[in-house]
């Protein structure tokens, strides 16, 4: 896709973007928690030439929580947040170059390698709690669907490319189903949202906090994206431009570690964590504190068996006619973080 098709499908799948965080001098009275934690701007100045885009998806809290934590303050670069309603669009920028660094789930990486997109697998967020599905397939309220099988013929909205898309490829075979076994209607979040809450469909493949906030309101959950049937973990993504620079590699990996601060920061400070995604999300901190479990991770480095999974989706996407060119996982990684970096490891206040 063309850079200027980009700039099109961005108007829809980019919401806000944030100002410019000045790295230095924050105008505070007192500290923030984190305004002194990484590498300080004495130690780098060769960065200060830099500033950096990171890819928000869907209101994860990270613009919020670098200014309650102040975790950029003493940056030698400047950092600034774009929003994405979803994966796909997220993975294209990082490529183009228009992010440096964003977090995605676990299929955008395979159909933006199938379209030989310019971007590089750095990082993973695993789930502190894998037993808690972050994503759902989930019917309405009064529905006649039990189970899987039930779906045959039937109308499921998916956000194409992204993680739920693969939830559902995965939840289908697993009952024998194949995507011509039913009717997939593909809708971002916000128009599969009215789809649903319409009855113009019948399911709906759909990722924290919307899932939790249906279910609350009484929709039921059909299949949880849990294992083996789906990844608990997503992925962070880079540019290949700003990768393949030395320099410019070497404070990617500092926003990196310092955007892995913050998040470990919001887990041990649930309140402010919740008010975080309410202000992202626009959407109540009730609601928000309900869907608290499916954003708290730990980053660390790629591991092997990260890329088995990735390989063992991309096949099954290509088997299902989803993408028309082989993956392979291993040329599209290139980790960041030194080997053992576990982010739950850091100390916070």
């Amino acid at each position: 896709m063309s850079r200027r098709t980009f700039r099109l499908v961005g108007a829809l799948g980019l919401l806000a973007l944030g100002s410019t965080l000045v790295a230095c001098g924050s105008t505070s009275e007192a500290a923030a928690p984190l305004s002194t934690s990484g590498s300080s701007a004495a130690s780098h100045p060769e960065w200060s030439k830099y500033t950096f885009t990171v890819g928000d998806n869907g209101g994860d809290g990270s613009q919020a929580l670098a200014k309650i934590t102040g975790v950029f303050d003493n940056a030698s670069y400047k950092v600034k947040f774009a929003r994405f309603t979803y994966g796909p669009p997220l993975v294209q920028a990082a490529a183009s170059g228009d992010i440096d660094l964003g977090s995605v789930g676990d299929v955008p990486p395979i159909t933006g390698a199938a379209k030989e997109y310019g971007f590089k697998v750095v990082a993973v967020n695993r789930s502190l709690t894998p037993t808690q599905s972050s994503e759902n397939i989930i019917v309405p309220k009064g529905s006649k669907l039990k189970t899987l099988a039930d779906l045959k013929g039937k109308k499921l909205a998916v956000p194409q490319g992204s993680s739920a898309h693969g939830l559902a490829l995965n939840a289908l075979k697993s009952v024998g189903l194949t995507p011509k076994d039913v009717h997939l209607v593909f809708l971002d979040p916000a128009a599969g949202a009215t789809a649903f809450n319409t009855g113009k469909v019948d399911a709906w493949s759909i990722w924290n906090p919307q899932s939790a906030i249906a279910v609350k309101n009484g929709a039921r959950i059909l299949a949880k994206g849990l294992p083996p049937i789906d990844q608990t973990s997503s992925y962070y993504v880079a540019s290949e431009k700003s990768l393949n620079d030395k320099t410019k590699r070497a404070a990617l990996t500092d926003v990196l570690k310092r955007l892995a601060h913050e998040f470990a920061w919001g887990v041990k400070h649930p309140d402010k964590y919740a008010l975080a995604i309410s202000q992202e999300e626009g959407i109540s901190l009730a609601d928000a504190k309900t869907s608290l479990a499916a954003f708290e991770t730990r980053v660390t480095p790629v591991e092997k068996s990260d890329i088995a999974a990735e390989q063992k989706l991309a096949d099954a996407f290509l088997e299902a006619g989803q993408i028309t060119k082989k993956v392979d996982v291993s040329t599209i990684t290139d980790n960041l973080l030194p080997a053992g970096y576990d982010s739950s490891k850091l100390k916070v206040s």
